[in-house]
């Protein structure tokens, strides 16, 4: 069943190497190493370096970076787990007694910088360039600059306020305001924004690099790394933590080092989908897919008040698990097996009510029945409302290249949530404003711990081939915009682009992933474009609906590349309510 969607630009399409990321420029780069004969993870990770470029406001070359790569020759699917530490100094009884029991914005929230070591990590073990190659796109834009977009102007504009002390915002950071807010105003769309000490970082990398070429391709790029982890590098970071008052210390960072992890892996008929482990909120999608599998969603209509009522109550299904299991899973007994089982899936299924929204995030369900092991008893309280904004930050990059592999990664964390550091360029990751001061909570603050993550790549594959890696920016909207994307393609027949700019819908009825966590109980937006028709009939069944501008960055910044598997060819999708673009050939 193919459903016909207007779109309002082309599909790209290709045969020989695709890229899609959330900014046109990272996608220009990725395109330029595909070009010069790099693989897709030399693509991936020079665009995603040139995301922490060019979206600033999203993310941070110190920030955080989860991959998921498929290596058609060594027939390997894993992930890299670019996802910092809390420092061993942080603990809850450290903010109970010294904050109030509050996690305050800013430096206090700052965890082991992970971004750097993921990207190093990814073209060490699986690319084919020197770190040189692949980080001079993204140099050359630092240093010689680039003309802002609307989008960084507004984000600048609003981050601005708050960075020169109005409206209660955070402390005023000079080291940010020099570069981004010099003279105490935003700079203007149009711009040109030069990132000077980014650039300077990016080079004592390089010379790093040339200085151990000698070594070969690999140990040279480990020596980039043991300098931003265990050299002058991380000496600079830590020092710049602790004037601000932070608690990131050098043995931190000396203990800090990525994972390479196998992926959760579930399935939707036929269709295998991957994401990173429950350290991320990845296997949430995985689990509204697998609730959704179950129900008859060609016959309800795309986007009918019963398909998006059944596609939101499976979400909330799946969040409410969330909340209840997901964590750390080197502190947490996660009990995956049953999560991720396709019985588990059907009986929550059966709690849907097809006339009536649940009134609020649905009580945990049972997975440890669908496997071996027992529950620790231990549960978080069940949540009471609470007001806050509905954070949604990152970008997200995607290439596939001509001998089959697939590169898909969602780095984050951006400047209006910690300061730059000085002389180096970047912020470091404030990731730990995803963790709870609750220690019952599997997503507690513990030192050396990671904090449940947003940010969570896919890659969706058939008969052991890619058939798409796909992702979005938008906090606890990725998963949502990311489901709905899926089913736009693999129900209803649409092609990436089409799928990517059908209107969307939301549910924010869970304990958001951000500190202070706001939870509104039965809310649920909807993009404008959704029929007014099926508003009311949404609110007649109990969700509270908030009607949203047609085209808006609140449901996230999808990209997509779809393979056929017969003929080979590539088709690129890249959403219009943010920056992204594809390109290929």
């Amino acid at each position: 069943m193919a459903i016909g969607i207007r779109t309002y630009r082309p599909l790209i399409t290709g045969k020989t190497h695709m890229a899609a990321a959330g900014h046109y420029l990272a996608t220009a780069s990725a395109y330029r190493i595909l070009e010069q004969g790099g693989n897709a993870v030399d693509a991936g990770v020079a665009a995603g370096i040139t995301l922490n470029v060019v979206l600033p406001q999203y993310t941070s070359f110190a920030g955080v970076a989860p991959i998921l790569i498929h290596h058609a020759e060594k027939q390997e699917t894993v992930t890299i787990s670019g996802l910092g530490r809390w420092p061993k100094a942080a603990s809850i009884d450290y903010f109970n007694k010294n904050h109030g029991g509050k996690l305050p914005a800013g430096i206090l929230r700052t965890v082991t910088p992970a971004a750097a070591d993921a990207w190093l990590t990814a073209i060490k073990l699986y690319g084919t360039m020197s770190f040189q190659q692949v980080v001079t796109p993204a140099m050359e834009i630092a240093e010689g600059g680039f003309p802002i977009p609307a989008t960084l102007q507004r984000a600048l504009a609003r981050e601005g306020n708050a960075l020169i002390g109005d409206e209660g915002g955070p402390l005023p950071w000079p080291s940010t305001r020099e570069i981004f807010v010099p003279n105490d105003q935003p700079l203007a769309t149009g711009d040109v924004l030069v990132q000077k000490d980014l650039a300077r970082t990016f080079q004592r990398l390089i010379q790093v690099e040339n200085d151990n070429a000698s070594k070969g391709r690999e140990d040279a790029i480990q020596a980039v790394r043991d300098f931003f982890y265990h050299g002058e590098i991380a000496q600079e970071m830590v020092d710049f933590c602790q004037e601000q008052g932070g608690l990131l210390t050098m043995e931190d960072l000396a203990d800090f080092h990525v994972g390479l992890e196998p992926p959760a892996v579930g399935s939707y008929k036929g269709v295998d989908v991957y994401t990173c482990g429950p350290w991320c909120q990845g296997p949430a999608s995985i689990q509204a897919l697998h609730i959704l599998e179950g129900f008859d969603l060609q016959t309800m209509g795309h986007n009918s008040a019963d398909y998006i009522h059944t596609v939101l109550e499976a979400l909330k299904l799946a969040f409410s698990d969330r909340h209840f299991f997901y964590g750390d899973p080197d502190f947490v007994d996660v009990p995956m097996e049953g999560l991720l089982s396709h019985a588990y899936a059907a009986q929550r299924a059966t709690t849907i009510d097809p006339r009536r929204a649940s009134a609020g995030m649905p009580a945990g369900g049972d997975p440890w029945a669908h496997q071996d092991g027992r529950s620790n008893g231990s549960k978080p309280a069940h949540p009471e409302a609470v007001a806050g904004r509905l954070e949604a930050d990152t970008s997200y990059v995607s290439v596939m290249d001509r001998w089959g592999n697939a590169f898909s990664a969602t780095p984050s964390d951006g400047l209006g949530n910690a300061p730059v550091a000085k002389g180096l360029g970047f912020i470091l990751s404030s990731r730990g404003s995803q963790s709870w001061l609750d220690e019952d909570h599997p997503s507690s603050l513990q030192p050396g711990k990671r904090p449940r993550l947003t940010p969570n790549p896919a890659l969706a594959m058939k008969d052991g081939k890619v058939l798409m890696p796909f992702g979005t920016p938008g906090g606890d909207v990725q998963c949502q915009s990311m489901v709905q994307t899926f089913l736009n393609i693999i129900e209803f027949g649409m092609d990436p682009q089409q799928a990517i700019e059908a209107p969307r819908a939301s549910t924010w009825s869970f304990p958001n992933s951000f500190y202070p966590h706001a939870y509104n109980p039965g809310l649920v937006a909807v993009e404008g474009r959704i029929d007014s028709g099926v508003v009311e009939d949404l609110r007649s069944r109990g969700h509270q609906v908030e009607v949203w501008d047609d085209w808006t960055s609140r449901m996230g910044g999808m990209c997509a590349i779809k393979v056929n598997q017969e003929t080979g060819a590539l088709y690129g999708g890249a959403d219009p309510r943010r920056d992204g673009y594809a390109m290929g050939r």
